[in-house]
């Protein structure tokens, strides 16, 4: 580091040069994060300093942790759901499959998981030691429930189902998973990274929540739909037995155990989430996600009206099609199989869509 501190209009000015080389959000149409609400930013700024990895120093703050946990829950039909906020879906994911395996107790532990599963569950078994068994996707690339079920054997651990699919927005048979799980007694964990945020809000979604008697766990990020500021992951448990199975003795902290895989963690992201949610209520969010709905759909019409076909019809905001040349500065992604992905988050509103539609038109006209 520097022998003497730098002129502070001079480091702002390098760190603001910096910023402007990030992308700008107009042309972000690949992320599942989007610009925080504003009241996320002003809620994370007056807890900056605050460190739930030792709770009982900010008890404002973890009493914050403890009040989206219950919401979060009551939004999934579970208003006595435990939990605790994490760094994201990966860090939820891990943490889950973790609590299966010590439930099981199995020296040979397995994962029923379908193939559209996001990467984490590649971190979390290899970090655990977890046998993936991976179940394929049908044309609709949803999990086949028949087939998971013929890979569940005595050592399975957990069974994972996908609310929201990271690469086609689409919602796995969640509801015949809970059935297969109360059949055989394994845990179930639905990662709802993405569509935990959308689908409570939209009419006529599938079901994926604790409303299901076979749900165990669920994953949410509050920093995706929920419009919170990052980190702001959410990891929900149907049973406090199951939380307490991770608990570790910290005997030099304001508290006796934790449960959490982070020591530290930040505060303000855990209020920032709060705070859009207390702000917007349900029917502010349903306003949101109906909006991002919308585009998605405006989004695919316009690329069939150019003979662009969507790949499968989504549950949640994220469009696919067949590969299509997407020209700069637009930013896109592409899934496995190459098939061209775009997010509608609540930064990519109507005239964001126009815009790009009207770009693509040039190479169709």
């Amino acid at each position: 580091m520097r022998e003497k501190g730098r002129d502070i209009d001079d480091l702002f000015s390098f760190l603001a040069e910096k910023r402007r080389e990030d992308i700008s959000h107009e042309y972000i149409l690949s992320s599942m994060c989007t610009i925080p609400h504003p009241v996320a930013s002003r809620a994370h700024a007056l807890f900056l300093e605050t460190n739930l990895g030792d709770p009982g120093l900010f008890p404002g703050t973890a009493s914050l942790e403890s009040l989206l946990v219950e919401r979060l829950g009551t939004l999934f039909s579970l208003p006595s759901a435990c939990g605790y906020a994490t760094s994201g879906g990966t860090e939820s994911n891990i943490q889950a499959l973790r609590i299966a395996k010590k439930l099981k107790g199995s020296e040979k532990p397995n994962v029923v998981l379908p193939a559209s599963a996001h990467f984490s569950f590649q971190k979390a078994c290899d970090i655990l030691g977890l046998e993936v068994r991976t179940v394929p996707t049908g044309s609709a690339f949803r999990m086949d429930a028949e087939r998971a079920a013929g890979l569940v054997d005595h050592n399975t651990c957990v069974i994972v189902g996908v609310a929201g699919t990271t690469e086609y927005g689409v919602v796995d048979p969640i509801e015949e998973l809970s059935a297969i799980a109360r059949e055989e007694e394994i845990f179930l964990h639905v990662d709802a990274a993405f569509g935990g945020m959308v689908l409570p809000f939209l009419e006529g979604a599938p079901r994926f929540d604790f409303s299901l008697p076979g749900v165990s766990s669920i994953a949410v990020d509050p920093h995706k739909m929920g419009m919170s500021t990052i980190p702001a992951g959410v990891l929900l448990l149907r049973e406090q037995e199951a939380l307490r199975s991770l608990a570790v003795d910290t005997p030099y902290l304001s508290v006796r155990q934790e449960y959490t895989l982070s020591g530290t963690r930040p505060g303000g992201s855990v209020a920032g989430a709060l705070a859009v949610l207390e702000y917007l209520g349900r029917e502010g969010m349903r306003d949101i996600v109906t909006g991002c709905m919308k585009n998605t759909w405006r989004l695919i019409d316009g690329m069939e009206a150019f003979g662009i076909s969507r790949v499968v019809t989504p549950d949640v905001n994220v469009a696919t099609f067949e590969k299509t040349q997407v020209p700069p500065p637009w930013r896109v992604s592409f899934t496995r199989a190459g098939h061209l992905r775009i997010v509608c988050m609540p930064h990519v509103h109507a005239g964001i869509i126009e815009s790009f539609l009207e770009d693509i038109s040039e190479n169709y006209a």
